[in-house]
């Protein structure tokens, strides 16, 4: 399925092109995001009654994801060979990871303490409806420290697959893997299965992937018929400043991290924008996981950097969700008049960092993740009843913390295959020389298996500068 260097004259998304805009994904999904958004408003009642749409495009894409990436790392472990490349690619990304996380988390912190978005917001504690938010309450309370490492072993081989927890999904996919490694023969023989397999998810994921703009319609519908503009108004200030602080941290620290990887962030963004678009209407960076690793090795990152990066980066490298979990948190401390020690915001730096793990980007992981950071900060200056304040904007907030998440593991996988001496830098600079015309459009190709070379997709005109 290798692409050749060149594009059809008529193909899709590339120069030339004669077809409809209508036809692009990327239109389709903003125009549904806009009706869906009118009819919300318009219709709460007929909005909400096409939830179903919504939940349904993302399962159809999350019954995939653990097969994918399972296949994915499983393949490029043994594709390379040697455990200790393997071990050092996996250091470095878990190295970047924290690092910028720590950033993510620091960056939260620094804006509610000096813009204080929660200020003069004079909650009262007593009359906080708690019932609101017991059961993610209850499934904070579940997940301390050793559950939360215990939960990272599955009941089976196969519970794993059935219950879609990536993090149990990364676990055997890291340990057949390595098996396969020092099989020789016979394990290169099973890989190749593995791979092949792997490429049969793909072309479902490109299939499921045409009805993203009926996910997208049916998700802003429902979210803006079951809350209301009214509710992000009430709190506009803290929905603003979560994305004005997304948006520092993406042109900021992500923009000049890309620098110095060698490309400019503003082409990166323009370069995946179908999947970003996709993200935005169904709030799951989930749903464009298979076309994420495509557009990376079309970028020029090598196939076992993609494979081992994008995966466990959905599950380590959560930077707009780390930047949800500690802003939000000093919001409602300020709100409920909650005057925090440094010990305290040092708790809720460590726990933060901690319990961020494994939130893959669906929607409610981050509410979960945050009651979990309120309970475990010292003397409870934040009772867990004060999430009932950013409930109704939760959902509002959710597309740009899956947005920022998607960013940040894009822009991972070429720093590390750049650190890893991997990066094709030649066609890195070709794709960002023309980002809208190169990047092709994910609707009319199925994305490749994890083991299939992608070549530049740059026009000969552009390969030749």
């Amino acid at each position: 399925m290798a692409h050749s260097a060149t594009h059809d004259a008529g193909a899709p998304g590339t120069p030339g092109t004669h077809t409809p805009w209508y036809r692009v994904l990327y239109i389709q999904v903003l125009i549904a995001i806009v009706l869906g958004v009118l009819l919300g408003w318009y219709s709460p009642k007929t909005g909400v009654s096409l939830k179903w749409m919504g939940d349904a495009f993302i399962a159809l894409i999350k019954m995939l994801i653990a097969p994918i990436i399972f296949c994915t790392i499983v393949h490029g472990i043994a594709s390379i060979g040697d455990l200790k490349k393997v071990g050092r690619v996996g250091l470095k990304a878990l190295i970047y990871f924290e690092v910028v996380s720590s950033l993510a988390l620091l960056i939260g912190i620094i804006v509610g303490e000096v813009i204080q978005p929660g200020a003069g917001f004079g909650a009262d504690v007593s009359k906080l409806d708690a019932k609101a938010v017991e059961g993610y309450a209850t499934k904070a309370a579940a997940d301390s420290t050793v559950a939360h490492l215990l939960g990272i072993i599955p009941k089976s081989f196969f519970d794993a697959f059935a219950t879609g927890d990536l993090l149990q999904v990364l676990l055997i996919s890291i340990l057949t893997g390595v098996v396969l490694t020092g099989m020789g023969k016979k394990g290169e023989s099973i890989t190749r299965g593995i791979d092949a397999a792997g490429q049969v998810f793909f072309r479902i994921i490109g299939l499921i992937v045409k009805l993203a703009p009926l996910g997208a319609f049916g998700a802003m519908a429902f979210t803006v018929g079951q809350y209301g503009i009214g509710k992000v108004i009430d709190l506009a200030w803290l929905v603003g400043t979560f994305y004005t602080t997304s948006l520092l941290f993406i042109f900021v620290v992500l923009g000049g991290i890309a620098a110095f990887a060698g490309f400019s962030i503003v082409k990166f963004l323009a370069y995946i924008k179908d999947e970003l678009l996709i993200v935005l209407g169904t709030s799951s960076s989930e749903t464009v996981l298979p076309h994420m690793m495509t557009k990376m090795k079309r970028l020029g990152a090598s196939d076992s950097v993609v494979g081992l990066v994008i995966p466990t980066g959905y599950s380590f490298n959560l930077d707009g969700t780390n930047i949800y979990m500690t802003l939000t948190t000093l919001f409602l401390a300020q709100a409920v008049g909650a005057d925090l020690t440094v010990g305290q915001y040092a708790t809720i730096f460590i726990v933060a960092m901690l319990t961020s793990k494994g939130a893959s980007g669906v929607t409610g992981a981050g509410f979960i993740t945050l009651a979990a950071t309120l309970a475990a900060i010292p003397g409870a200056p934040v009772p867990v009843a004060a999430m009932t304040l950013v409930l109704g904007v939760d959902k509002f907030m959710s597309e740009c913390r899956a947005l920022t998440n998607l960013i940040g593991n894009g822009v991972a996988t070429i720093v590390v295959s750049r650190w890893e001496g991997e990066l094709d830098k030649k066609k890195l600079a070709e794709v960002m020389a023309h980002p809208v015309s190169i990047g092709t459009e994910i609707s009319d190709e199925s994305p490749e298996g994890p083991g299939e070379d992608v070549p530049a997709t740059a026009p000969k005109a552009v390969a030749a500068q």
